[in-house]
């Protein structure tokens, strides 16, 4: 059964992820044993410290299919790109330096900053939903504006993106709240599917077979195998659709009234 990562920094020197081929080679092999088939190779673009141009990742993800290949790894990647929100994106978008989770370009991995959700960001998702591109926007969990008010990410499930959850996110690996705010866009079906976002990093291992079966025990094998799916489709360029609700409204607290 194929198992997608759609989100993964294991290409060397490109970014903060892998730093070297033994290094990248060694996750490609935590990856198999994690039940993973086919990986994108998404480093990071246009996020103020990183600029990876298309043609550059191109050719990396080549190599590294070549030496994979070489080490007899059961192992396919793909290149892609995580993209930051910028001012920038529309130019490089133009400039066709940017990639996507699949061949026809209907998919892309969106990251926003880390702190905050930027005052044009609906601007930009109705820009990428206009030309044809669904956003996915990666980690809202551990966006800090979206883990105090977890209802500000339904503004751009209207619009029609896709949201893919940390998979160490859910497991626990970053605390208890952001654990729970995963749960909690899962209940609601606001997520489409896990990714690992592994990096050559402490804490940033490959968690997604943890996850899945997490999900499974917690809301049945059935939303384990529809996140397998989504996956599969994304890098297709097949349609994902989600049936996703509102999350309910936290009540106040009245402290020293009553």
């Amino acid at each position: 059964m194929p198992v997608v990562d759609l989100h993964c920094h294991i290409l060397p020197g490109i970014d903060d992820g892998s730093k070297s081929w033994e290094a990248s080679l060694k996750l490609a092999r935590a990856a198999v044993a994690d039940g993973v088939t086919h990986a994108l190779c998404t480093p990071h673009t246009l996020n103020g410290r990183y600029t990876s141009h298309k043609q550059d990742v191109i050719k990396l993800t080549e190599e590294f299919q070549d030496r994979i290949d070489q080490a007899g790894i059961p192992l396919t990647v793909f290149p892609g790109h995580e993209v930051r929100l910028s001012g920038g994106l529309t130019e490089a978008l133009d400039n066709d330096d940017i990639l996507f989770c699949d061949e026809e370009g209907h998919y892309m991995l969106l990251e926003l900053p880390s702190n905050e959700v930027p005052h044009y960001t609906k601007n930009m998702v109705y820009e990428l939903t206009r030309r044809g591109i669904t956003p996915i926007v990666v980690h809202p969990e551990r966006n800090k504006e979206i883990l105090g008010n977890p209802q500000k990410l339904q503004e751009f499930l209207e619009m029609g993106v896709l949201v893919q959850i940390t998979a160490s996110s859910y497991t626990g690996l970053f605390g208890k709240e952001i654990e729970d705010c995963s749960r909690e866009f899962i209940k609601a079906g606001q997520c489409a599917f896990f990714a690992s976002d592994a990096h050559d990093l402490p804490r940033r291992q490959y968690q997604l077979s943890e996850a899945l079966d997490k999900l499974a025990k917690e809301f049945g094998e059935d939303k384990k195998q529809k996140y397998l799916d989504n996956a599969q489709a994304v890098i297709n360029g097949d349609p994902v659709y989600l049936n996703w609700q509102s999350l309910p409204k936290k009540r106040k607290k009245f402290l020293g009234l009553f």
